[in-house]
């Protein structure tokens, strides 16, 4: 943070040089032996002046200089710490990934882990707020459940039909999810954080995950004391021995896991505690992430206004301020300028800074009417959803983001052409920026279904023919070809009735097989 420390508008600094000016002023004028020394010769001066007794109270002078080096300060925009930009998204993304090994079927916990995990993972998707979710299932192998998605159902429906017996492969190897979470975050490029949901870590799992750009919460599922393993056949899983098999939750496995990868520890718990944990996690990792690697600075200047503001007040007790502020207030009034609304607000903040204090209160139409900046102005307007406001304040920038910000406002428009012309004009200046290239994805898309839509319009069944003939001769020709359509179509939705679970095994299984090769 301290490497970080610097100032956004540096000129301001100069201003530093007035405080030492005004306290030598001060310091000349109050110098009553100075003023007498020419007129009164110097044997005689000692006995002539008579000083005034010296106070111990804090001169106007120093309050003064004191308060303009705070103003001063403050305005150079002191800083140390980063702010996500406007329009990127301000929920992260996350990856779930569940351990599905057979211990995860044992009954410590009712009705038994692997429940418990599909209970949680509702939980959990209930504080996404439309933020991107996937899930990964991993045992000996690890398989893509659902990629980055914000449908709460579909997630729910594979996760319901999680299963240890749809792994092909047993034994637990935490590495290769962990792989394919952080893979599928990297390639989104979106800041994120990986969950692991599981009953154990296996050694060497630390040392693969050094490797792992995304932040890591581990969630530990079972107990200390252990249960039987219930097998999907019926019966208990059993040990080497003969004797049912009890898995334990092995704690300090998982806290040496947190301690070699800096990934924060916890274990379930039978009320909301370890979801709404896992929320504050998300959220703060997100942030911190947002926070290393945003572009725009946040400026903490403002909060110097209250110190010099405290000095300010001191001072009112000599009565100097007083005169100078109604000298102020006299000027102004007396002033010819055009007629606008005066407020007090006007005359210690800029039209931005109000536009600002809007924009973070969430009053979008008033912010859109104090800004100046364009983009600013572009920005409060695309919140208040007027986005052909927004495209035209935009319009006034020639800069990769307003290229960006216009394409966002002209998807909103439907005019996708447009919109995918913008992201083109936007990642010709700045070609690695996935945001971008995300949106011009779907713009593309969105488009391609738009003119098959059209199409589709041009070609309309209901149309009358010129003339219609009847082939009866075994029904061959059109009529036989639309047969062979819907006979088609009937197959493919009946293979769609297969359950999530056999869909998922026949899939890793599949997966597994070519990873063998």
């Amino acid at each position: 943070m301290i490497t970080d420390f610097h100032f956004l508008r540096p000129l301001w600094l100069l201003g530093l040089l007035v405080p030492p000016v005004i306290l030598w002023l001060a310091s000349r004028s109050g110098d009553i032996r100075r003023r007498w020394r020419t007129m009164i010769a110097p044997h005689l001066l000692d006995g002539l002046v008579i000083e005034p007794d010296r106070v111990s109270h804090t001169r106007p002078a120093r309050m003064l200089a004191a308060m303009l080096a705070i103003a001063v300060l403050g305005a150079a925009g002191p800083t140390w710490k980063r702010e996500s930009p406007p329009f990127v998204s301000d929920t992260a993304s996350l990856v779930i990934a569940v351990d599905l090994s057979p211990t995860m079927d044992a009954v410590d916990i009712s009705p038994s882990r692997i429940e418990r995990v599909k209970l949680k993972i509702h939980d959990i998707l209930s504080t996404r707020n439309g933020a991107r979710t996937a899930v990964i299932a991993y045992a000996g192998t690890a398989h893509l459940v659902v990629p980055l998605t914000d449908d709460i159902e579909l997630i729910e429906t594979y996760t319901d039909a999680l299963a240890t017996r749809i792994m092909p492969k047993p034994g637990k190897d935490t590495a290769a999810a962990l792989t394919l979470a952080d893979g599928l975050l990297t390639r989104d490029g979106t800041a994120g954080t990986i969950v692991l949901l599981t009953d154990g870590i296996e050694s060497g799992a630390a040392t693969a995950a050094s490797d792992i750009v995304s932040r890591l919460v581990v969630l530990g599922v079972g107990t200390t004391a252990g249960g039987v393993v219930k097998q999907t056949g019926g019966g208990f899983l059993q040990d080497s021995g003969g004797g049912h098999l009890s898995a334990k939750l092995d704690v300090d496995a998982l806290k040496q896991f947190g301690s070699d990868t800096g990934a924060d520890v916890a274990t379930i718990t039978d009320d909301d505690t370890d979801v709404r944990w896992l929320a504050e996690r998300v959220q703060t990792n997100f942030a911190q992430q947002n926070a290393s690697e945003g572009d725009r600075w946040h400026d903490l200047g403002w909060w110097l206004i209250v110190p010099a503001a405290f000095l300010f007040a001191l001072s009112f007790r000599r009565g100097w301020v007083v005169k100078v502020a109604c000298l102020l207030l006299v000027l102004r009034i007396i002033a010819p300028c055009p007629s606008q609304a005066g407020e007090l607000a006007d005359m210690w903040l800029t039209a931005d800074q109000q536009g600002r204090i809007a924009f973070e209160h969430g009053d979008y139409a008033a912010a859109s009417e104090l800004f100046r900046d364009p983009m600013w102005k572009g920005v409060a307007l695309y919140r208040a959803t007027r986005y052909q406001d927004a495209l035209d304040a935009f319009a006034n920038v020639d800069t990769p983001e307003s290229w960006y910000n216009q394409g966002n406002a002209l998807l909103h428009l439907g005019e996708f052409e447009e919109a995918i012309a913008a992201y083109n004009r936007a990642l010709k200046g700045r070609s690695d920026w996935p945001d971008a290239t995300a949106n011009l994805v779907i713009a593309q898309r969105l488009l391609k279904q738009e003119q098959d839509k059209e199409q589709e319009q041009q070609q309309d069944p209901n149309e009358k023919a010129d003339s219609v003939q009847f082939d009866n001769k075994g029904k061959k020709g059109k009529a036989g070809e639309i047969d062979v359509v819907q006979q088609t179509s009937e197959t493919w939705m009946k293979n769609i009735q297969v359950s999530p679970a056999d869909l998922m095994a026949r899939k890793f299984s599949i997966e597994a097989g070519k990873t063998k090769q």
